[in-house]
């Protein structure tokens, strides 16, 4: 899996133009919680689709960047968690056991 360390709050901004092109995933991760050490791995052991850009954000050291994501997709926190974001909008959010790389891909499909 190749992450795209998600370290700035600016980061958001290019992930939103990004998306317009080439859908962007975000996934939170809380690495104090074993639900979320679960739900990573998983991510990582599935077959990175290429035409997704994957980002990571460390949720304890970078807790401001998820209140902004919060602010900016209208979504509420919660660890783990991955958004999908497609023409600058959060089309899809799923948390805790619900994350894999399957339904990704199926959301990402949708027309």
């Amino acid at each position: 899996m190749k992450w795209i360390p998600l370290t700035t709050e600016s980061q958001l901004q290019e992930i939103i133009d990004l998306s317009k092109n080439t859908p962007q995933v975000i996934f939170k991760h809380s690495t104090r919680c074993s639900i979320s050490s679960m739900a990573l791995n998983r991510m990582e052991q599935a077959d990175q689709p290429a035409n997704i850009d994957f980002y990571y954000l460390d949720l304890i050291q970078y807790r401001p960047i998820s209140q902004q994501i919060a602010e900016i997709f209208s979504v509420y926190h919660e660890s783990p968690q991955v958004l999908l974001i497609k023409e600058g909008n959060c089309t899809y959010s799923e948390t805790h056991m619900g994350i894999s790389m399957d339904e990704l891909i199926e959301q990402v499909n949708l027309v």
